[in-house]
């Protein structure tokens, strides 16, 4: 019996939670603390505090955690699955609408017409991220990494995600490799 109360209550937090973890940790309160007394107000603070430190979405962790906590590892199951469910059949559901109106002459035509406005806001931002990244960095160093980058990635071709990492690294010793520099100078 205990199991239907876990499946109601994740698939609730899982077809009403819209916008992300943040929004639906108030109705996983409600249906641990409130409608089930699964926990009390205390337990699922420090719950809500560990899952938060943990990486990933919250609201699996939360809902893993009520499972386990209930009926072990078939519960954490149950749990995560009742609450990803709804998201999972809305998306494959608008996925297909998406892919029967793809033939439609209009629904082709209404993608062209946001396409434009996609790629000037997509420049925009890039424009703001290179903007920031010259004053950050200085104009010469902005140019030279912008050079660097253009041929890790198109010259000689270096997956992106590592092209990131290299620069996340520099990232990470910048300011203290900067630092140096004027002390150096000095």
């Amino acid at each position: 019996m205990f199991y239907k109360e876990l499946i109601l209550a994740m698939l609730r937090t899982g077809i009403l939670g819209f916008g992300g973890g943040p929004s639906v940790i108030p109705l996983i309160r409600y249906e641990a603390v409130t409608r089930y007394r699964w926990l009390d107000d205390e337990e699922f603070g420090e719950t809500w505090a560990i899952a938060n430190a943990l990486p990933g979405p919250i609201a699996p962790k939360m809902a893993a955690y009520l499972g386990y906590r209930q009926k072990g590892v078939i519960g954490a199951i149950i749990a995560v699955l009742s609450h990803i469910a709804p998201t999972c059949l809305a998306t494959v559901l608008l996925l297909s609408l998406v892919h029967v109106l793809s033939f439609s002459k209009t629904f082709t035509k209404m993608v062209s017409a946001v396409m434009p406005v996609i790629a000037v806001m997509l420049g925009q931002m890039a424009y703001e991220f290179g903007f920031k990244a010259l004053k950050g960095l200085g104009k010469i160093l902005g140019i030279i990494f912008l050079v660097l980058s253009f041929i890790l990635l198109y010259v000689v071709p270096i997956h992106p995600a590592i092209v990131i990492l290299i620069f996340l690294t520099y990232g990470a010793f910048h300011f203290n490799i900067k630092n140096k520099i004027r002390q150096t100078s000095k």
